[in-house]
């Protein structure tokens, strides 16, 4: 049953075509709409 599960969700899977933006999405960075979002740095007082 597992294997015709993977089976069948394998036809919505994409290749990944940015393998250099896995390691900043590893460390937490945030994407959006394919963009990456960059924080801001607020100062401390």
């Amino acid at each position: 049953m597992a294997f015709k599960l993977i089976e069948s969700a394998q036809t919505r899977w994409r290749a990944v075509n940015g393998p250099h933006l896995v390691a900043l999405l590893r460390a937490g960075a945030t994407f959006t709409g394919g963009m990456l979002v960059e924080r801001c740095q607020t100062a401390a007082a």
